[in-house]
């Protein structure tokens, strides 16, 4: 779409769909990282 003026909202939206996604991705890999750690935990106490 062409428009001669700039939208503020287009970037607020792209800032908030940026800030979204980076926690997401965060979440998940912080609980794919505690995962890891628990199996590495787990295999040591049965040892």
């Amino acid at each position: 779409m062409m428009r001669e003026a700039l939208d503020q909202w287009d970037f607020v939206i792209a800032a908030y769909a940026v800030g979204l996604g980076g926690t997401i991705a965060m979440i998940v890999w912080s609980w794919l990282a505690m995962r890891r750690a628990e199996k590495r935990r787990d295999e040591v106490r049965r040892r």
